[in-house]
């Protein structure tokens, strides 16, 4: 491993680090980085690294079902309006200013 300082910043120093990958793969990263935004391949392998170290969290199957049975009521017209409801609850408005 060697340090790369190259475009570090205080606390940002770069650590270079030899990975082997399929060829295949390789070549995959370099047909795809530029089409999702990324001016590099290394840029686009760190941001994988990060999102492995983090991940984004998953939704469970309760909470996915409960998104599509939502959809369904929107577009069946059985949903009201955030001001809707409010009326209907008897919600003042001015109150929450």
């Amino acid at each position: 491993m060697s340090t790369d300082t190259d475009g570090a910043g205080d606390g940002d120093r770069m650590e270079k680090i030899d990975v082997r990958v399929p060829a295949a793969v390789l070549e995959a990263i370099d047909e795809e980085y530029g089409r999702r935004g990324y001016a590099s391949r290394s840029e686009a392998i760190r941001d994988a690294l990060r999102d492995w170290l983090n991940p984004s969290p998953e939704l469970s199957d309760g909470i996915l079902d409960d998104l599509a049975e939502s959809r369904e009521q929107r577009e069946r017209g059985e949903t009201v309006s955030a001001a809707e409801a409010r009326e209907r609850l008897g919600l003042d408005d001015d109150a929450e200013e």
